[in-house]
C-alpha cells in the first residue's frame, strides 16, 4: 500500500506541510504513525481528500472540461493577430496561444487572476520513481 510523508502529501496538494498537519490534527485528513512515530497518509485517503477539495472548489459550472488551473498571468505577448499568455498556477506554467482579439476582450494583463481550462484528447500519465513510497 502506498503511503506518503506529510511533506510529500503537501507537495501533491500544493500546500505547506503545516497546512497538512493542521488538517490531520483537525481530523479532516486521516494519517497513521509509522514505526518511527512519523505521520503517514495512505495514498487512497490522500486521493479521496484531493478529490473532495477539487469538487468543493470547482466553479466550472456546466462544462465538459475538467482540467482547470487557477493562477496569475505572468506574461502576455501580443502581435497583430495572435497572443501568447502565460499563467503561473501553483508550481505549474501554462501557456496559451489565442487570437489577439480574444486576449483583448478578456483584457488579459500581467498580474490578473485567470483560469486555464484545458480539454485534451491526449494526456500522458507518468509515475516518477522518486515519489513512490511503499509501506510494508
Amino acid at each position: 500500500m502506498t503511503t506518503f510523508r506529510i511533506s510529500e502529501a503537501a507537495a501533491l496538494l500544493g500546500v505547506s506541510s503545516d497546512t497538512v498537519r493542521r488538517w490531520v490534527d483537525a481530523g479532516r485528513l486521516a494519517a497513521e504513525r509509522d514505526e518511527n512515530g512519523h505521520r503517514r497518509v495512505k495514498g487512497a485517503e490522500l486521493a479521496a481528500f484531493a478529490r473532495a477539495q477539487i469538487e468543493a472548489e470547482d466553479g466550472s459550472g456546466l462544462s465538459s472540461a475538467r482540467n482547470r488551473f487557477r493562477g496569475i498571468v505572468t506574461e502576455v505577448i501580443r502581435d497583430a493577430v495572435m497572443a501568447q499568455v502565460e499563467i503561473a498556477a501553483g508550481p505549474y506554467r501554462v501557456v496559451s496561444l489565442m487570437s489577439r482579439q480574444a486576449a483583448d476582450e478578456l483584457d488579459l494583463q500581467v498580474g490578473v487572476v485567470a483560469v486555464a481550462v484545458i480539454k485534451s484528447t491526449n494526456v500522458v500519465v507518468e509515475i516518477p520513481d522518486h515519489t513512490r513510497t511503499v509501506s510494508q
